[in-house]
């Protein structure tokens, strides 16, 4: 019997029963849940009443069978693939963007909504009854979404807009897939200790653990950051650097099956075609309309902004850096991006003695998950309690009830933190289940209110840490609880929801707010009060040193204007992508070059190239988005001035954000959530006091 059919999993709040999931459950449930789908969509569409917001707008079935799911498939694509489930999206691909296709374009469909739209726009007719503001966002979404899909276009380009929506489907999966195959085939076995030089303890143990695990000899190191990260920072071999820094920025440049270059033009020209016969000029006009930012001038005037502030420290800092590198090398020497890291890391040392590596042993996993967790009870009341019969994909995840305040039952929270074959690169938070308030049936029309269920969310944090080794337990970097706060935030997005449609619930908000719950997490990295909560010695249960803490608050801003320029090295070439008024012929590698060159600090490295493994704006959505980081920045550094101001633990002020902020998920426009939070709009001026740019 196929688990997935069943509604009610038997499993505690519902969660997916990946204990009895097996691989050829997923297409036979996945056809049944697009037939539901079209079995519902039928009955709205056959509703003999006249359209309402009831009954065609507030019908959706977040439960929904191919909801659910798709959630399962797609979120495990990312964390603990294999090659059958590689060619099994491969092949759903296109069959779920028909599916998608089918909805958007049904004009019967559309001509309902459209119906509910005009008895509110542009003003309300006597006989439609009041809205709420979230029902206004709903109904607004659901009429622009058709629009937008392209429901008003003709036959001949409904088809071509079909035809391109099939093939971004594939591609943006086959653009991805590369990337995690090519990645995971990349090795650099070293049987010479003398090629060690300079690497930390931790970082030979884990590569050693690699070797043993892989049943080889010697010191195994890989691209995935827990692994690249050290090697490039503090290896001593330079050609070594060199090696490893090349096979990073090569990836799927090569003349070989992985090559994304051609993929890449491919996507950038498809979104273009699909932006102008919506009636755009460029894809960044077509997705910056449904973003804070608003055009893409306004994008462009933020970063603008920061290069002028930035860009002379930058290269202030970075020549700083080859200085230090000359003082070792000789006054010949050329900085390269592979002796980047290992130089300003002995600058680093040189002025505020602090390393990666100190911190270490005071950042061990498990009490760093405490200080996390710690950290949001203290703000906002709310305990995490591991529940073991939740079951889970793989041995590394663990699962947590979510309590609020009250006692009362939150969120599920799985975490998965270490990096396998699997599992693509980098962190990221996603969900299994979104939040929502209504009705259990799956009744085209809403029952009655007072009958209804708060649905709450189950949440997943996936990252890709330091692995324990047989000798030590996982020991984090700054730089990894940085990240483990980062996604955290995003994961108190979705946990706090509280919104009545799962459209419009957590994290399902405009893309360049969506940044500001996790950045705004950051902040307390740094902070000795909430270090002191949790940074012990593994082995002594010494706390983090006072000094220690202090050379970070030193050095917090090190470097802080070449990583900001670096950002926007990012967010220009996204730009650049998308802002075309004619379809990319150049060659990709030329092209990038020419985007970001106003901004970059090193030379070109021949053969190297980032577009083809920049997923966020190929395959993710960050897509004419990327400046969402920068901007979201702005945001955070803004907020946490509140926060600063009443106290970084005040719990009412936390209150506020909660209320305001993480529970109102995209009910509203964000702006008009961030003004009744903060009293006001806000001013890079934060960020920049707080990067020890504006005085």
């Amino acid at each position: 019997m196929n688990c997935l059919y069943n509604k009610d999993y038997g499993t505690p709040h519902n969660t997916p029963p990946f204990d009895r999931i097996h691989f050829e459950d997923y297409e036979p449930a996945i056809l049944e849940g697009i037939r539901q789908d079209d079995e519902f969509i039928a009955r709205i569409v056959a509703n003999s009443e006249a359209p309402s917001f009831d009954n065609t707008i507030a019908v959706t079935t977040p439960d929904d069978m191919l909801e659910r799911v798709t959630k399962i498939f797609y979120n495990l694509l990312s964390a603990n693939t294999d090659d059958d489930m590689d060619a099994l999206a491969q092949k759903l691909a296109p069959i779920l963007t028909e599916h998608a296709n089918n909805i958007m374009f049904n004009r019967e469909y559309f001509e309902r909504v459209k119906a509910v739209y005009e008895l509110y726009y542009p003003e309300r007719k006597p006989e439609a009854r009041a809205l709420t503001a979230e029902e206004q966002m709903l109904l607004r979404n659901a009429y622009e979404g058709f629009v937008r899909a392209g429901v008003a276009l003709d036959d001949e380009h409904q088809a071509r807009l079909r035809e391109i929506n099939n093939e971004m489907s594939l591609l943006t999966l086959q653009f991805s897939q590369n990337n995690l195959k090519e990645t995971n085939a990349y090795e650099l076995l070293l049987t010479d200790e003398a090629d060690l030089s300079g690497l930390p303890d931790t970082a030979r143990e884990a590569a050693a653990q690699a070797a043993r695990d892989n049943k080889k000899e010697g010191w195994l190191f890989t691209l995935h950051a827990p692994s690249y990260g050290p090697f490039i920072t503090y290896a001593d071999n330079r050609e070594l650097r060199r090696q490893m820094y090349m096979a990073k920025n090569t990836l799927c440049v090569k003349n070989n099956e992985y090559n994304n270059e051609e993929i890449v033009r491919k996507i950038v020209n498809l979104r273009l075609e699909r932006a102008q016969m919506l009636g755009f000029n460029t894809f960044a006009d077509y997705v910056l309309v449904h973003r804070m930012a608003e055009t893409s001038e306004h994008v462009y005037d933020l970063l603008d902004q920061l290069i002028e502030a930035y860009m002379q420290p930058a290269r202030k800092e970075l020549a700083e850096i080859e200085a230090m590198a000359r003082k070792v090398e000789g006054d010949d020497f050329k900085l390269m991006p592979w002796d980047f890291s290992y130089y300003g890391h002995k600058l680093k040392m040189e002025r505020y003695n602090i390393d990666a590596e100190m911190l270490r042993p005071y950042l061990e996993l498990s009490k760093v998950k405490e200080g996390v967790f710690g950290l949001a009870t203290r703000l906002y009341g709310i305990t995490f309690r591991r529940n073991a019969d939740i079951p889970v994909y793989h041995p590394d995840v663990e699962a947590f009830d979510v309590l609020d305040k009250d006692g009362s039952f939150l969120a599920v929270l799985f975490t998965d933190f270490h990096p396998r074959k699997g599992k693509q690169s980098g962190a990221w938070m996603t969900a299994f289940k979104e939040q929502w308030i209504g009705p259990e049936d799956d009744n085209p029309t809403p029952n009655d209110p007072s009958t209804w269920k708060n649905s709450r969310p189950q949440v997943s944090l996936v990252m890709n840490f330091t692995k324990p080794t047989d000798e030590k337990p996982a020991l984090l970097t700054l730089g990894e609880v940085e990240t483990f706060l980062h996604e955290f935030g995003h994961a108190l997005h979705g946990i706090f929801a509280n919104t009545r449609f799962a459209s419009l619930s957590g994290t399902n908000v405009y893309w360049d707010f969506v940044e500001l719950p996790s950045q705004f997490m950051e902040n307390y990295a740094v902070e000795p009060a909430f270090l002191a909560t949790f940074a012990k010695h593994y082995q002594t249960g010494e706390p983090l040193p006072q000094e220690l803490v202090q050379r970070i608050i030193d050095s917090r801003n090190f470097n802080v204007a070449y990583a900001c320029i670096r950002q926007v090295s990012f967010c220009l070439l996204d730009m650049a992508y998308y802002t075309r008024t004619t379809p990319l012929t150049k060659d990709i590698r030329s092209f990038e070059a020419e985007a970001w060159k106003r901004v970059q600090l090193f030379p070109e490295v021949e053969g190297t190239c980032m577009s083809v493994q920049f997923s966020h704006i190929m395959s993710g959505g960050y897509a004419a988005g990327y400046y969402s980081y920068k901007w979201a920045e702005v945001l955070d550094a803004d907020a946490f001035s509140v926060f600063k101001e009443a106290g970084i633990f005040d719990a009412a002020t936390a209150q506020r954000f909660r209320d305001e902020i993480l529970s109102r998920g995209g009910t509203e426009h964000p702006m008009t959530l961030y003004r009744r939070f903060r009293g006001g709009e806000p001013t890079i001026d934060a960020l920049l006091i707080r990067n020890g740019i504006k005085k």
